[in-house]
C-alpha cells in the first residue's frame, strides 16, 4: 500500500506521521496534490512524500524509515522519478 507521509527531511526525526494511507500511487498523488491547493502550498513548500509500505497501517500512525520505501517492489521506475546524484 502507498502511504502519504510527512516528512520534515530532519535525520534527527526519524518518526513520519501517515497522512493517509491508498492502494495505489495514482490515488495519493491526487490527494497530495488536492492537500497542497488546499493548504496553498508550492511543491517545495509541502513536507510530504508518497511512500511504499508492505506492513498494514493507518491515518494517524506513526512510521520509521526502516518500514517504508520510495517505490514498492515491483513499481517500474522511470527516469524522471530518480535523482542521479543521490541515487534515490
Amino acid at each position: 500500500m502507498y502511504a502519504l507521509i510527512y516528512d520534515e527531511f530532519d535525520p534527527t526525526k526519524r518518526e513520519k506521521k501517515i497522512v493517509s494511507v491508498h492502494k495505489n500511487r495514482k490515488t495519493a498523488e491526487k490527494v497530495q496534490a488536492k492537500r497542497r491547493k488546499e493548504l496553498g502550498l508550492e511543491f517545495l513548500e509541502d513536507h510530504t512524500r508518497i511512500v511504499w509500505v508492505e506492513d498494514r497501517v493507518h491515518t494517524g500512525d506513526t512510521i520509521t524509515p526502516d518500514r517504508f520505501d520510495t517505490f514498492s517492489p515491483d513499481e517500474e521506475i522511470l527516469a524522471k522519478d530518480y535523482d542521479l546524484d543521490s541515487g534515490y
